[in-house]
């Protein structure tokens, strides 16, 4: 089965140029097709439909058993509430690289930083949210790495964590309900996956 650690809040706080969320509108990176910069626009409005498609990133980390760190997102979010996917989700703030907000945010929403991470592809989707009516349209960075510390997750942003080997990302596939964009990310991110766990983890 799965093991779950115990969630808790993180004590780790972000680097003084990133903005305060409390005090201004987060602010998202939109871009064209190609994933150039082509202007930027506040997190909620880029999410109402149609969508703006916009800037992205995806993480999967695993441990030292090769087993995937999925998170549950927190009940209280307003887009996805509840539903699993892969280790941490964002989006980079404007000008900030793919590779920085992913190290950031994974930190800041499981107390716990990566101690490998590694560029896994790129993925471009358009998925509806039918229970808040957002969009995500994204064109998503991913990465793939390993994580070797106790986790510290955030409770406004987990509610449950989890490490799982593929049967039993099947099997909880099969009872729970998934981030509509998870199989996009974890199919692209396979082939960069299997180098970081090696074969025998059956990824």
């Amino acid at each position: 089965m799965p093991t779950t650690p115990t969630n808790g809040r993180s004590t780790d706080s972000a680097a003084a140029s990133v903005p305060d969320p409390a005090a201004q509108p987060i602010m998202l990176e939109l871009v064209d097709e190609d994933g150039n910069t082509i202007g930027t626009a506040e997190k909620l409005s880029a999410h109402q439909a149609p969508g703006q498609l916009h800037r992205a990133f995806s993480v999967f980390l695993f441990d030292d058993r090769g087993r995937l760190l999925l998170q549950q997102r927190a009940l209280s979010k307003y887009h996805s509430p509840g539903v699993w996917s892969n280790t941490c989700c964002g989006h980079p703030y404007p000008d900030e690289p793919p590779f920085v907000a992913a190290a950031r945010r994974t930190g800041e929403e499981l107390g716990a930083a990566p101690i490998l991470l590694r560029e896994a592809g790129r993925v471009r989707y358009n998925h509806p949210d039918p229970a808040s009516g957002l969009v995500e349209q994204e064109y998503n960075h991913l990465f793939a790495g390993l994580i070797g510390t106790a986790l510290r997750p955030d409770p406004e942003e987990i509610a449950e964590t989890a490490f799982v080997t593929p049967d039993e990302l099947d099997a909880l596939r099969a009872e729970r309900t998934f981030s509509a964009w998870f199989m996009d990310v974890l199919d692209t991110a396979r082939p960069a996956i299997r180098e970081v766990t090696g074969p025998a983890a059956g990824w």
